[in-house]
């Protein structure tokens, strides 16, 4: 039997979640930023990397590491993006791989990956993966990255 508490406490948990405008994606999609931002990042000042239907996604680029990333959608402006931090690599380049061993390219060697993502407008997650020596600041508003079951 569920306590009045209980029930209460998920009643107001839905009220905050739904006033406060938070998102729950469906569906996650990972992206290798190292390979999109490529030479851009020896130039400070903020680059475009991606665009993904009406959203453009940008790097804001300082002395060769990212500082933050920033969503614009075309309509509706500005995007609200988190910060997620994980020791495993998620998004990869595409490339050669044998099913018999693998690359060493593709081992995880103990790198911490910062990821940037947002919501699109049909509730997908795209997250933008960087190596944490690429990011200005790794550790700041980074929070543990659970993935999507």
């Amino acid at each position: 039997m569920v306590s009045r508490r209980t029930v209460l406490g998920l009643l107001t948990s839905a009220a905050v979640i739904a006033t406060t405008g938070v998102a729950f994606a469906k569906q996650g999609h990972h992206k290798n930023g190292q390979a999109l931002i490529g030479g851009k990042l020896k130039q400070n000042g903020n680059h475009m990397i991606d665009k993904v239907g009406e959203h453009r996604v940008s790097a804001n680029v300082v002395n060769q590491k990212i500082a933050s990333v920033n969503v614009k959608h075309s309509k509706k402006g500005d995007v609200p993006v988190k910060k997620y931090k994980t020791p495993k690599k998620l998004a990869y380049t595409p490339g050669f791989r044998v099913v018999a061993f693998t690359l060493a390219q593709l081992q995880d060697l103990g790198t911490t990956y910062i990821g940037y993502a947002f919501v699109d407008d049909v509730g997908d997650e795209w997250i933008y993966w960087f190596p944490y020596e690429m990011i200005l600041d790794g550790d700041t508003g980074a929070v543990e990255y659970v993935a999507l079951s």
